[in-house]
């Protein structure tokens, strides 16, 4: 009875020691696959988004979960997972490597190296779902991102830690334009990260080339999910990107996204829900596909800290048709949209950029004094412009206060066309809109005026260096500057000639 009892005492100290326990797994079995689609029971705990891992090697995402078992979508197909083989929690999320050795790299949605530049050195692993900041953390945005693009510059401004939409047809010249944009920050203190979703490999290559021949990788990245890539790959791609924007900006840093485009990317959920059984809403995409986007583009933003996240979602629309279902909900996200009309591209007025459905609800904060008194009554001018026009096609007669704004705004279009890969400061904007406001344009030809001012501008910059350099830093244009201004003006206007 004594030896029980000490047994007994033995056993209980032994067992509330420290003594280590032994690590408890929940794993569960794979019932069926299909579609690179797994169902998998036992894995009651099992959280949405979870990694999960398989005997064989493979891994996979939780994306869907029932009463009895959760539906595991494959990254990839390299192990084959069949029935009956054992899945086993990860209890993390899916991660990717984030870094400063990132920049001038092509990565796939995995963060593997697709440059063949080997492999990357990384600083740690973060997730690819991470909870936005809140209110608290972040800061008004009151810094502008200047694109180098006149009309954007001047009409629709873009400010540090903006959602803006570029949004239109096919062939408009949107992917263009975000090329400009990216080869314009060069020497801003600006990183810059394009994540191409569902595109032909060759025009990735393009965009990748031109990046190089301009020395744009130097502060750039690319995410790539390309067309050949998985559903699961494409769906993963902005996250990705994100996570590694993320990264920069809580180091302090001014970041821009490009998510080109969101089209695909909806395309592909909806392709990831339709296998997963799930019930199909509008269009067959699923119900929750205005959450998948508004989760990705509430990351954006600028912090009290200093860092900004920028992003720029693209949309392709069919037909002009900027009421369908993916378009709205995106429109609805974001802090305005760039639509660029077609028609507006075949009439030669590149970047065809419509000037009455295009909107930037950050506006003047976003928009340097400069431009912003200059700009002032531009974009009323156009309007007036456009309806103008529209009037004078009927072969009605129009007063002569009419005709002048025809003619001002001729020169107003002109002004505002560039070509590929033109970028101007926003200092050389300000001499732009200097000239129109001050009527120096209206006596020369419409296929003159934009020659005219460029001309002006490098004039302006090698005469009168210190006023320009004035502009530069103080970002505003006193009484002072304006009599430079004219004065420049009047001395170039003798010295211009039309060859």
């Amino acid at each position: 009875m004594i030896e029980r009892e000490i047994d007994l005492i033995s056993l209980l100290e032994k067992s509330l020691g420290e003594q280590p326990i032994e690590k408890l797994e929940e794993v569960g079995t794979v019932v069926k696959v299909g579609d690179g689609i797994c169902k998998i029971y036992g894995l009651s705990n099992a959280v949405f988004g979870e990694l999960i891992t398989f005997e064989r090697g493979s891994k996979g995402i939780i994306l869907d979960m029932d009463e009895d078992y959760v539906s595991v979508v494959l990254i990839d197909n390299q192990y084959p997972v069949i029935e009956q083989d054992i899945a086993r929690r990860s209890g993390s999320v899916l991660s990717v490597p984030v870094g400063e050795k990132l920049i001038g790299r092509v990565v796939s949605s995995m963060g593997q190296p697709l440059d063949a530049l080997g492999k990357i050195d990384f600083e740690k692993m973060a997730p690819v779902e991470q909870v936005v900041p809140g209110i608290i953390d972040r800061s008004p945005i009151n810094k502008s991102l200047e694109t180098g693009i006149t009309v954007i510059d001047t009409l629709f401004p873009i400010g540090r830690g903006q959602r803006e939409l570029i949004i239109g047809n096919r062939t408009t010249g949107k992917t263009t334009l975000l090329l400009d944009t990216i080869l314009h920050q060069k020497n801003q203190n600006v990183i810059c990260i394009y994540v191409s979703i569902g595109h032909k490999q060759s025009d990735t290559a393009k965009i990748i080339h031109t990046l190089e021949a301009n020395g744009a990788l130097e502060y750039s990245l690319v995410v790539d999910a390309d067309a050949k890539e998985t559903a699961l790959n494409q769906y993963l791609a902005p996250y990705v990107g994100c996570a590694i924007g993320e990264y920069f900006m809580n180091k302090g840093k001014d970041v821009l996204i490009i998510y080109d485009d969101l089209s695909k990317h909806a395309i592909a959920y909806r392709e990831l829900s339709l296998l997963l059984r799930r019930p199909p809403g509008r269009e067959a995409y699923p119900g929750d596909i205005f959450y998948i986007h508004s989760r990705l583009l509430e990351r954006a933003g600028k912090l009290v800290t200093g860092g900004s996240l920028t992003a720029l979602p693209v949309i392709q629309t069919q037909g002009d048709d900027i009421s369908a279902y993916i378009p709205t909900n995106l429109i609805s996200i974001t802090d305005g949209q760039i639509f660029f009309d077609t028609n507006l591209f075949n009439s030669g007025i590149k970047p065809a950029v419509s000037i009455g459905l295009s909107v930037s609800r950050v506006g003047r904060a976003a928009q340097t004094k400069a431009i912003g008194k200059m700009a002032g009554a531009l974009k009323l001018e156009l309007a007036q412009y456009m309806e103008l026009q529209a009037f004078s096609q009927f072969g009605s007669e129009l007063d002569k206060a009419s005709q002048r704004s025809i003619e001002r705004g001729k020169r107003a279009i002109e002004l505002l066309k560039q070509e590929e890969r033109e970028t101007y400061s926003f200092v050389d904007q300000v001499l732009f809109l200097f000239l129109l406001n001050e009527n120096f344009l209206d006596t020369l030809e419409t296929n003159h005026v934009k020659k005219f001012a460029v001309q002006f501008s490098q004039y302006f910059k090698g005469a009168y260096a210190d006023v320009y350099n004035n502009i530069l830093t103080t970002e505003m244009v006193s009484d002072s500057t304006t009599a430079s201004l004219k004065k420049a003006a009047g001395e170039f206007s003798t010295i211009f000639t039309n060859e």
